[in-house]
């Protein structure tokens, strides 16, 4: 089976090394590479074939949207992935609309990696889990609120906490632990929280958060989804 061709882009040398070792035999691999994506060539400049997926860090790029929207445009038949070091929902819901196949993370295990590519290859969208529903709702990064999420929904400093914890797809014993209260004092300002957004589960609750500003940076491992 012909492997698929990847055109890498990442500043880090040692990490597109390592990446060229990791997919050195079997269905990916390495063909070309650059450390920014100001250093791609239009399609008319590119030596060799066109390559089959683009992989590139939302950091080699000034302005992720931007970027992906001019990849789409000149490899139009080719598929993207951001592989990123840090979930910024804002932009990674932004990308997904300007036409990334999917935005994964840096900590991913490598047979999540493959699995996740194989999943892109066949035309499948890959992002993190405990975000995939925000996604497929398409309402992530929507900013409501004239006065801010807090002020408008009267939520109180600690529920505001846990709403942030939601966003990371964090348990009720991870909430605990993280802001060093009772998992049955987290069930209460849950339980008030979901009354004052007018949300009847966590998953509700997250896309609230995100409709109204709370799509910050979110530090989390990510798991491969269609």
């Amino acid at each position: 089976m012909q492997s698929v061709s990847i055109f890498l882009i990442d500043a880090n040398k040692l990490f597109r090394e390592g990446m060229k070792a990791l997919f050195s035999e079997g269905e990916f691999r390495i063909t070309k590479e650059a450390a920014s994506f100001s250093d791609v060539p239009p399609p008319g400049m590119m030596e060799g074939d066109t390559p089959e997926l683009i992989m590139m860090d939302p950091a080699s790029a000034n302005g992720t949207v931007q970027a992906v929207t001019v990849l789409r445009e000149q490899y139009p038949t080719a598929r993207l992935v951001l592989l990123a070091s840090h979930l910024d929902a804002q932009e990674m819901a932004n990308a997904i609309q300007a036409g990334a196949d999917a935005f994964l993370m840096k900590d991913i295990s490598p047979a999540a990696l493959a699995q996740s590519l194989r999943l892109v290859m066949i035309g499948e969208k890959v992002f993190p889990t405990h975000l995939a529903a925000l996604l497929i709702t398409g309402k992530a990064g929507a900013n409501t609120s004239a006065n801010g999420p807090t002020a408008a929904k009267g939520l109180s400093q600690r529920e505001t906490q846990i709403l942030e914890r939601l966003l990371q797809g964090d348990s009720n014993k991870m909430i605990a632990n993280h802001l060093n209260i009772t998992e049955a004092t987290v069930k209460v300002h849950l339980k008030s929280l979901l009354r004052k957004i007018n949300a009847s589960n966590r998953t509700q609750a997250a896309i609230w958060a995100l409709e109204n500003g709370f799509g910050g940076k979110v530090e989390k491992p990510m798991e491969a989804v269609a």
